[in-house]
């Protein structure tokens, strides 16, 4: 190579999921009147994206996404009434991403046990995952 040193730079990025299992709520969705009035279980699971690698060197909760605010958002979105599980998914995506800058992709199922379908069906669930790249900042 004729005496030239090259220098190469390598970027890296630790990515990381943080992941919220099994979140039990009571909540008031549905399309039925008797479910806008006793209700139902639920249970959300949410895996966010994010870089790991500051929070993880400095163990200091202001690097990361924080789960405590991760699940207030479940919550939140979880207590505004909604007809349809796919509206109550986007809602708690979409806060996840206005939230928090550094979260990548969020991903999250609504699950609502022993739905009122008149069948014995033990749940009910919907999936919706957003990537930042995907978000239309116009």
């Amino acid at each position: 190579m004729n005496g030239k040193k090259k220098t190469v730079f390598i970027f890296a990025d630790v990515m990381g999921k943080i992941y919220l299992k099994n979140i039990r709520l009571y909540a008031f969705h549905g399309c039925m009147d008797e479910e806008e009035k006793i209700g139902s279980d639920y249970v959300v699971n949410l895996v966010v994206d994010t870089d790991l690698s500051r929070s993880s060197k400095t163990d200091q909760l202001a690097d990361t996404v924080d789960y405590v605010s991760l699940h207030a958002i479940v919550k939140s979105e979880m207590e505004q009434r909604a007809k349809l599980l796919e509206h109550v998914a986007e809602r708690i995506i979409t806060k996840i991403m206005d939230d928090f800058p550094t979260v990548t992709k969020a991903s999250v199922k609504v699950a609502k046990k022993n739905p009122p379908i008149g069948g014995n069906v033990e749940e009910v669930a919907v999936r919706r995952e957003l990537k930042r790249t995907e978000l239309n900042l116009d």
